[in-house]
């Protein structure tokens, strides 16, 4: 998986004890439980060694829990330097803003009946965003799919194993809705979602798609 490359890397990294450890988007399309073992890798690296870390990230969360000193860059100048609470209590520069207000607020929706869009930076807060109202209507429904990937072994390439990706999993998407599909690296989630369009073959279940059995149709009517 990509989180076992990733700390494989830095394992690698760590073993020429390096003075300065440049850590280039390290946690980037991770889930945040691997997120997490790896950010506490090179904080007790820092600790331990006294190595020094520039930590090259967008994601302002982690550089919340990880910086103690940032450097907000914008093509190609820097625009703001601080400590790490300077820049999140009192951000001076307007792209350092946006970059704050890009990252969502667990529970800032638990009041809101319905999902609304994220602030821009500098919009009236008279002009608030409208909430995103969808269907009870089902576009999608998706009823005991399974995907299982056969294994290959052995010098004839017969299948000797089956790898069960997706076991079971029912869910309906309504018009104008969002279903959030969430798990670890390696639970299912990206083949279910290639399962629906059939770049992987589903082993059983049945995908309705506002009237139409996706299962069931002919490659050229699944192109169109």
């Amino acid at each position: 998986s990509g989180g076992m490359r990733q700390r494989v890397v830095i394992a690698i990294a760590l073993a020429c004890e390096p003075r300065l450890l440049i850590a280039d988007e390290p946690t980037t399309a991770l889930d945040v439980t691997i997120q997490a073992e790896i950010l506490a890798l090179i904080n007790m690296l820092k600790e331990e060694t006294g190595t020094a870390v520039m930590f090259i990230t967008h994601d302002m969360a982690v550089v919340a829990q990880m910086a103690d000193r940032v450097v907000v860059m914008y093509p190609g100048q820097k625009v703001e330097e601080g400590t790490v609470n300077e820049i999140f209590n009192n951000p001076q520069h307007d792209y350092t803003k946006a970059l704050l207000a890009a990252v969502p607020k667990l529970g800032e929706m638990a009041s809101k009946k319905y999902p609304e869009p994220m602030k821009l930076v500098g919009e009236d807060s008279t002009n608030n965003p409208k909430p995103i109202v969808g269907t009870e209507e089902p576009l999608l429904r998706v009823n005991n799919l399974v995907t299982h990937y056969p294994v290959k072994g052995g010098v004839f390439r017969r299948t000797v194993a089956q790898v069960h990706a997706v076991e079971d999993v029912s869910f309906t998407i309504m018009k104008g809705k969002t279903l959030s599909l969430v798990g670890e690296s390696g639970c299912g989630k990206s083949t279910v979602g290639r399962s629906l369009i059939r770049l992987v073959e589903p082993t059983s279940g049945e995908v309705d798609l506002d009237g139409q059995d996706i299962l069931s149709l002919a490659p050229k009517d699944m192109r169109e």
